[in-house]
């Protein structure tokens, strides 16, 4: 397909360029290549295997749970942050507090997609402008750094993408009447009941969300979980399983380098046809994954069960519940179980002996918690 021209970049008053979009999408529509499309149908059943396999799976929401919480945790890498998902797990179930500070934009993150989840199943809410800006105030609202985002609001203002002003940034995009123009546009075309493949739309959506870039902060956390939003929505998934976040970290430079050929050079393909290799990327990993995770779950349990009676009963309250929150301490088992102290640390000593669970920091005397890392290594980015 040839390039296409999806804007141009116009002299402002101020005295810099900002890129104007064209209507979206270009009258003259889309005619792509049979080998994209080829991609786009191995793609589609990748995911319909994906979302057979997890609902086989017995606690297919922990599995979500925790795939929301490494799609979290690689949105937020991409942005700068440095904690990681065990931060967040640990942050979430305040088992240590020697977490860097930075977990508050993993948990924001979080709390944003449950959001979204909680928005679309009970209030059957479309995805649509108001909904990107609910999304946004729950990702930036009383967050660690907001740098003046706005939560929940449209910008106001020009904003830029790298460098230190409009004039020497990487790009501009559009000024406000224009965005909000295109804004309008992208919400018509989500809406459009036209022959453009899910997928592909999934694809253009995403690299003109980015494009229009409608927020002071927050947009690229914005724009990736808008992916899976859309595609749930749409029917492709029974369940919102499908997260490309950590893809486009693992190839952080090559997804800048092919959203801005989408802006400036209008290759709109090279982008579909990157977007599509993560698609198929992530959803083999997360069959992988489902695979490994049955694998695990068998191997624990049988060894649960070589325990006796009484041990056993008192194993099988613990490891189920590991794979929702695979890090703990004692006063978490605690909870769970209603033993005492004691009670709940021999449990946890029984499971460090069956290789189940083992000390997260070994030189710590006090205050110890305890991780299922054969579990949590299974979700860990592959390099």
């Amino acid at each position: 397909m040839k390039r296409i021209e999806l804007g141009k970049n116009i002299e402002q008053i101020q005295g810099f360029k900002s890129f104007i979009p064209h209507p979206f999408p270009p009258k003259e529509g889309f005619d792509w290549d049979t080998r994209l499309l080829k991609k786009t149908d191995q793609a589609t059943r990748l995911l319909g295997k994906l979302d057979g396999i997890t609902k086989l799976l017995p606690d297919a929401d922990f599995f979500l749970l925790m795939y929301l919480r490494k799609d979290a945790a690689s949105s937020s890498q991409i942005e700068g942050t440095q904690a990681t998902m065990i931060d967040a797990i640990e942050a979430e179930a305040k088992v240590n507090t020697n977490i860097p500070k930075d977990v508050d934009d993993i948990l924001h993150y979080i709390k944003a997609l449950n959001y979204g989840m909680k928005r679309m199943v009970a209030d059957d809410f479309p995805v649509s402008l108001r909904f990107v800006r609910e999304l946004h105030s729950k990702l930036m609202d009383q967050a660690r750094a907001t740098h003046f985002s706005d939560p929940g609001e449209f910008r106001k203002s020009q904003n830029w993408i790298g460098g230190t002003r409009p004039g020497n940034a990487r790009f501009v995009p559009p000024p406000v009447p224009e965005m909000h123009r295109a804004l309008n546009d992208l919400e018509r075309f989500m809406h459009a009941d036209d022959s453009t493949l899910t997928l592909i739309k999934a694809a253009l959506i995403h690299a003109q969300f980015e494009t229009i870039h409608p927020f002071l902060d927050g947009n690229g956390r914005t724009g990736r979980m808008l992916i899976t939003f859309y595609l749930w929505k749409e029917g492709f998934l029974e369940k919102p399983v499908l997260f490309l976040s950590s893809f486009f970290k693992k190839h952080q430079e090559l997804y800048y380098e092919k959203l801005l050929g989408y802006q400036k050079h209008g290759a709109v393909e090279d982008w579909v046809s990157f977007f599509l290799e993560g698609v198929i990327e992530i959803a083999n990993e997360a069959i992988a994954i489902v695979s490994k995770i049955t694998a695990l779950r068998e191997k624990d349990m049988a060894r649960v069960q070589k325990l006796g009676k009484r041990s056993a009963e008192s194993a099988a309250l613990l490891l189920p519940k590991l794979y929702g929150q695979p890090v703990v301490n004692v006063a978490l088992v605690q909870k769970w179980t209603g033993f005492t102290r004691a009670g709940a640390q021999t449990v946890i000593n029984r499971f460090i002996e069956m290789g189940i669970l083992s000390p997260k920091d070994k030189d710590r005397k006090y205050g110890q918690s305890y991780i299922y890392k054969k579990y949590t290594d299974i979700f860990a980015d592959s390099k």
